[in-house]
């Protein structure tokens, strides 16, 4: 089965404030990341459920999986299944440094609430 992609606008603006970063150094590979971000973001089109459960599903009570780009940063995404004659739908909604703090609440994981 094939999944429809959907990326929320706080996973955009994870990537916009991601590739303004990576340009003060080089703005030839902020493009690069970015380009690189959407295409493995693509991926998920197929077997979605094949990425590893992310540290924040054991304690938001819903599954939250996490793909990892360039080794260090994960892009963290719901899977709903098909309902119907429906596609399923795989929700980007993070796209964050591995370094990063996880997140504390589904609110910043869904973008509702800013991180701390």
């Amino acid at each position: 089965m094939v999944y429809q992609i959907e990326i929320s606008p706080t996973a955009v603006a994870d990537i916009e404030r991601i590739f303004l970063w990576i340009k003060e150094d080089s703005p030839e590979s902020a493009y690069r990341w970015v380009r690189g971000c959407y295409e493995i973001m693509l991926t998920l089109e197929n077997f979605p459920r094949r990425c590893a459960l992310a540290i924040e599903s054991e304690y938001m009570g819903i599954e939250v999986r996490q793909l990892l780009y360039k080794k260090q940063f994960n892009i963290l995404f719901t899977v709903s299944e098909a309902v119907e004659e429906e596609q399923g739908i795989v929700r980007i909604h993070r796209v964050r440094r591995c370094s990063q703090q996880a997140l504390q609440s589904i609110d910043q994981l869904l973008g509702d609430e800013p991180e701390t």
